[in-house]
């Protein structure tokens, strides 16, 4: 008997703690499913510079350089070949950023990634160098929006429905992780289920920054989010 393959896609933008999050989440819940039910992840990308662009300032693929843009291209060179290495790309310039404070928005600290993973480092060039990158990251990024997306990380199921979430710190690891993932499938059953959100008291302000701290140490930017409509 086939084993029930389930599959997501899940959009990111290396810049965002909460995506990296829930992309630590999702890990840990194909790691704990039973081999009965495994877990396909397809890792897609969505451009949090773009969305909170204001007006008159240059799109992201207008800059020579751009700091999540650039990391999602990147990412998409290596995603043509190998959606593991894309994978192992995200977590390692993840875990640079919101674990270690470090910057892996700079090429030199990009380079140095791709080489820890056994790649070439040249690669940051090429994608770079490459102008269809641009047309892949986009490409992923007006789905998403199209979608009803306005920020990461969202995850979108195989019927189409999206879910921007789930929003949470720390991942949840082992069968907690499980316990979250069988949850979220249950609510798509729902499709007019829009919002169940949790109100911050101070406590949870202040844990959240902790919890934060090396990403608000290490980005060179400003952080801005567009509401949900």
């Amino acid at each position: 008997m086939q084993p029930d393959v389930q599959q997501i896609d899940f959009h990111f933008d290396v810049m965002c703690p909460w995506a990296y999050q829930t992309s630590l989440w999702i890990r840990e819940v194909r790691r704990e499913l039973p081999p009965e039910r495994p877990l396909d992840i397809t890792w897609r990308f969505f451009s949090l510079e773009e969305i909170n662009r204001e007006d008159g300032k240059k799109h992201p693929w207008e800059r020579e350089w751009s700091y999540g843009w650039s990391m999602l291209r990147i990412a998409a060179l290596l995603r043509r070949t190998s959606m593991d290495d894309c994978d192992r790309f995200y977590a390692a310039a993840g875990a640079a950023l919101h674990t270690y404070g470090r910057k892996p928005h700079r090429p030199d600290v990009a380079r140095d990634l791709l080489t820890d993973l056994g790649l070439d480092p040249g690669l940051v060039d090429v994608a770079i160098a490459d102008p269809t990158t641009h047309d892949e990251v986009r490409a992923d990024h007006d789905r998403a929006v199209a979608l009803g997306a306005f920020g990461v990380p969202t995850l979108v199921f195989p019927d189409g429905q999206a879910a921007y979430g789930p929003v949470i710190t720390p991942a949840p690891t082992g069968a907690e992780a499980v316990v979250l993932w069988d949850w979220l499938c249950t609510a798509q059953r729902f499709p007019h289920l829009y919002e169940l959100k949790r109100p911050k008291r101070p406590e949870d302000l202040r844990h959240i920054q902790a919890s934060f701290r090396p990403y608000l140490d290490g980005r060179d930017w400003e952080s801005r989010q567009r509401p949900a409509l």
